[in-house]
């Protein structure tokens, strides 16, 4: 199979969304970059990410770093217009603001953070190259009932209706508030991102709107979330406001509900490749809008 975008031909490496499931060994690399590129990770964290797929920061951001980047989320969460736009997704029940996308372009505050060298030159010392914001949000996980996310993986997602050919794309997900192990912090299943699976059925036209708020499509089966947590089980992350985690795009992972007391929420930001633009959708009728999937390549300066 192969897609046409600007004349390229791009062959799918990555099939998926067929008749049945199916997985696959990754056919890219986890880390981009020569040995000892300089970067804000280290050696050992380098290292961990490549083994699991994933690795942690204690402490990216300071407690008054944390401060202004909370507030900035509060604000957002509070503006009438911000709801009103379709970047906005809220909670069925409660009605709540679940997530706030393209956050980078609403706001200076979070757009300062996507140039901080501490995060992009991340993205960069792992994909081994300038990157570009495939996609940007801030998360809010309120207490009493806030909804959690089904186990999938991110590529799975961006290839089949983004067009991401490649396994090139890294994923940062900075803690606002505390994470404990019990309202709803991401869990992620090391090892996983060696593996690609290939869900079955088809992407329904208009998707994403219903997928923002609860996966269907693109969605493993109980046999496969137990066969992929097999080798090394499911890891929890947690950590307190200011940590951060980086996960590669081919991580399977998910979050459970949060009915505690105590708000879950984080920024996240999603870095890709220039040498890994979109083309067209592999799998799926038609583009994302570019707030889910950007469509403007223009490398992070």
């Amino acid at each position: 199979m192969t897609t046409l975008h600007h004349h390229r031909r791009t062959t799918d490496l990555y099939p998926t969304r067929g008749a049945t499931e199916a997985m696959m060994p990754r056919r890219d690399p986890v880390l981009w970059s020569a040995p000892g590129t300089p970067g804000p990770l280290t050696g050992a964290g380098l290292l961990d990410f490549a083994d699991t797929g994933f690795t942690t920061v204690d402490a990216l951001l300071d407690p008054d770093e944390v401060t202004l980047y909370r507030a900035e989320l509060d604000r957002l969460v509070r503006d009438p217009a911000v709801r009103a736009d379709e970047r906005a997704v809220v909670e069925p029940k409660s009605r709540d603001i679940r997530s706030v996308f393209e956050v980078h372009r609403i706001s200076e505050v979070f757009a300062s953070l996507v140039r901080d060298e501490r995060v992009v030159g991340a993205a960069r010392q792992i994909l081994g190259s300038d990157v570009y914001v495939h996609q940007s949000r801030v998360n809010v996980k309120p207490g009493f009932g806030a909804s959690g996310f089904y186990w999938h993986s991110d590529f799975e997602t961006w290839h089949a209706e983004d067009g991401l050919p490649r396994m090139r794309a890294v994923s940062v997900s900075i803690a606002l508030t505390d994470n404990h192990t019990t309202n709803g912090s991401l869990m992620i299943m090391p090892g996983s991102h060696r593996t690609f699976l290939s869900c079955a059925g088809e992407t329904p036209r208009d998707n994403y709107k219903k997928s923002l708020r609860r996966q269907e499509a693109g969605t493993p089966s109980n046999e496969a979330i137990t066969a992929l947590s097999a080798p090394h089980g499911i890891r929890l992350i947690t950590g307190r406001a200011g940590s951060a985690t980086w996960f590669d795009c081919n991580c399977m992972h998910g979050s459970g509900d949060n009915i505690t007391p105590y708000p879950r929420s984080n920024v996240f930001i999603v870095f890709n490749s220039v040498e890994n633009t979109a083309v067209e959708p592999f799998a799926a009728p038609a583009r994302r809008p570019a707030f889910v999937g950007a469509r403007d390549f223009t490398p992070v300066r």
